[in-house]
């Protein structure tokens, strides 16, 4: 299925009030879906079209309310059903296939469940390196690590601002890798859009509005990470607005919630993988590290979420875990890695994935 989008006038805060789902008849000819297309683009709706090999389906969302009758008389169309979730073109009824999002050969949210892994934070040119020679060999086709850490104690290692981003992006394009990191301001969005190939924004981000709306004019995938406080009905919602903003291209990341345990960072919430599925056609990943906190804890947290159907892993792999400038607590080493990818390859295929 192809996705496209016809944006009408863009909406500083989304004001949508209605959204439909157009099914076509099964073959409909292009013109009649030009029609129904431009019909709607006049009555003041952006439309998202997905085109199959039998039908095509257009989701619309708009600030006015709409005649399904009148919709239905077009011809062509099939049915006309509207949307009653407040989030509409992240949720499922509005794309009933699941998006796939390909970066380069790599697709996120296709059969294949995606490991992204690297190091908390990009420390030296030969930590970068020594990591990402150990994970190529082990198949891995991202990877991560921070350049800005965002954390709560002014005195832990901060990153290496643009340098950091500089060596994972040197050192990723000698290993045939793709990057990944995390962005905590609009101040660092031109150096992410020069270096880094997917981005993650902080779940205290979630709701940074000035910032997402700059994030979703970028043309990369868009990490969405689930705030420790946060509903699912709350993240679908701002994956909306990134998407009426323009960008399409959005994962959801699991990475743990907020409850009364304390053994563990967060509780991670692996029914939130198939919920999410269910709701949205968005990719789902899922962080362990950052949610458990724990080294030990790792392992099982990535093998249940490959069987509850995770699109992808973000697991963090250091050389030398126990001396690591920070988060060394909650980061596998190289062969503990090694250890767990041969165990999810194992899952992934009883659930009919690869990985």
């Amino acid at each position: 299925m192809q996705a496209i989008i016809f944006p009408t006038t863009y909406h500083p805060q989304p004001i949508a009030s209605e959204a439909m789902i157009i099914v076509m008849e099964e073959n409909a000819a292009e013109e009649q879906i030009v029609h129904v297309v431009d019909r709607l683009v006049n009555l003041g709706f952006d439309i998202h079209r997905s085109t199959g090999s039998r039908y095509t389906i257009l989701g619309a969302v708009g600030s006015r309310i709409a005649d399904i009758r009148e919709l239905e008389l077009l011809e062509g169309v099939n049915k006309v059903v509207r949307v009653s979730s407040p989030y509409k073109l992240a949720a499922r009824a509005f794309k009933p296939e699941g998006t796939q999002i390909k970066i380069k050969d790599i697709v996120i949210g296709g059969e294949q469940v995606v490991t992204i892994a690297g190091p908390s934070v990009v420390e030296s040119r030969e930590q970068i390196e020594t990591i990402a020679a150990g994970l190529a060999k082990q198949g891995v086709r991202i990877l991560r690590g921070s350049a800005f850490r965002s954390s709560n104690d002014p005195y832990g290692f901060q990153g290496l601002g643009e340098e950091g981003l500089k060596l994972l992006g040197e050192t990723a394009e000698r290993h045939s890798m793709l990057t990944f990191s995390t962005i905590s301001d609009l101040t660092q969005l031109p150096l992410f859009a020069r270096y880094v190939d997917i981005i993650q924004f902080a779940e205290r981000n979630m709701q940074n509005y000035a910032l997402l709306r700059e994030l979703a004019k970028l043309d990369k995938p868009l990490v969405l990470r689930r705030g420790t406080s946060s509903t699912i009905e709350d993240t679908l919602l701002s994956a909306d607005y990134l998407m009426r903003c323009g960008n399409q291209q959005i994962i959801i990341c699991e990475r743990g919630i907020k409850t009364f345990e304390t053994y563990t960072r967060h509780t991670l919430d692996i029914s939130a993988i198939p919920l999410i599925k269910r709701l949205s056609h968005l990719p789902v990943i899922v962080d362990p590290s950052r949610a458990t906190g724990r080294r030990d804890k790792v392992p099982p947290m990535a093998r249940a979420a490959v069987a509850a159907g995770a699109d992808g892993l973000l697991i963090e792999v250091h050389h030398d875990p126990d001396h690591a400038l920070c988060d060394g607590a909650q980061s596998l080493s190289l062969d503990q890695f090694s250890k767990l990818t041969a165990q999810m390859r194992l899952i992934a295929s009883a659930v009919e994935r690869k990985l």
